[in-house]
């Protein structure tokens, strides 16, 4: 889709390759999807099951840093409450210590094994919902990008599923600059817009890591009179999270709960390569305030009449 002209092109991802000229740069988010879900029981034999979102006490700074504490969604979230323990294996359990305001709950993971160790035997890879089957043991390499490195995320960053490394060779060769950062995607990505105003509609905050060699090599790209290519929703909010009014961005690391909705100024990104987001959600508002609200619903509708897929192994869609 071409914001300048309204325009509409269809081809094959593989045609990015020749879209993107040399001396510009994409930027990647190289956020490794963990087997963060844990299917057990309580001591009742019901069912119960824990999403591990993140450490605990990168978020709650009062707590002393440990891997066996961590903040997670639990269901069925009414009857598990502080105290209660949901058994996985004979190895691994995980006790509520205590529930947030949000409904969300601090964790205690218990085994002998190392954290990331239990993850790897008892986790699930945390699929999407609309996936309605048991994750398979190739799912833990498929529900990744072919650049994946950070261990952190629940949910990939699906933008970058369409890339191969041939692909990312074949860019590098033609002198496209490719740059990496990481934003651990959590669910507060995927949750729906259920106020009437949006401005009311609070993100769950997201780690992310800006490395200032990331950050320089932008300057250099956008000083060449180069363009930056962000491959999805979460590099574009990470970027723009550390962008200046001049466009400058600035390393570092932390949390971000930005909102971006129209009206919204890009101060860093030029290009938007995303999958089909669904209605009230975060993620098309976002491309919304890139490529305009009338332009994206008209490139909706052209999508929708081929019947192009949505969600995270859907299509993609970049916006010039």
């Amino acid at each position: 889709m071409d914001r300048a002209t309204g325009g509409i092109e269809h081809g094959i991802f593989h045609d990015i390759v020749a879209l993107i000229p040399g001396g510009d740069a994409i930027v990647l988010n190289e956020t490794r999807v963990i087997p963060a879900r844990l299917r057990g029981h309580k001591h009742t034999g019901a069912r119960a099951e824990v999403l591990l979102l993140h450490p605990a006490h990168q978020e709650l700074t009062d707590l002393p840093a440990g891997e066996d504490t961590w903040i997670a969604v639990v269901r069925p979230g009414a009857r598990l409450r502080a105290g209660a323990v949901v058994e996985i294996s004979d190895a691994l359990s995980v006790e509520i210590a205590d529930a947030l305001p949000d409904g969300r709950r601090i964790v205690r993971i218990v085994s002998e094994l190392a954290v990331a160790e239990a993850l790897e035997r008892y986790g699930e890879v945390p699929l999407p919902p609309y996936i309605e089957r048991a994750p398979r043991p190739e799912d833990r390499e498929r529900y990744q990008t072919v650049y994946a490195r950070t261990e952190g995320s629940v949910a990939a960053p699906t933008a970058g599923l369409h890339f191969t490394p041939g692909m990312l060779g074949a860019l590098e060769r033609k002198g496209v600059r490719v740059l990496r950062l990481v934003l651990h995607v959590g669910l507060g990505t995927f949750r729906p817009v259920d106020v009437e105003k949006a401005a009311e509609h609070r993100m769950h905050a997201e780690r992310f890591v800006l490395p200032e060699s990331t950050a320089a090599a932008i300057s250099e790209v956008r000083d060449a009179g180069g363009r930056i290519w962000a491959v999805g929703t979460t590099v574009a909010r990470t970027l723009e999270t550390r962008a200046s009014a001049d466009g400058r961005v600035s390393p570092g690391e932390g949390w971000t709960s930005l909102f971006i909705r129209p009206p919204w100024t890009f101060r860093v990104v030029d290009r938007l390569i995303t999958n089909f987001h669904l209605p009230r959600s975060t993620l098309l508002m976002l491309v919304a305030a890139f490529g305009g609200l009338d332009p994206v619903l008209r490139a909706y509708r052209a999508a929708v009449d081929r019947r192009y897929r949505f969600y995270s192994y859907g299509d993609a869609m970049v916006i010039l």
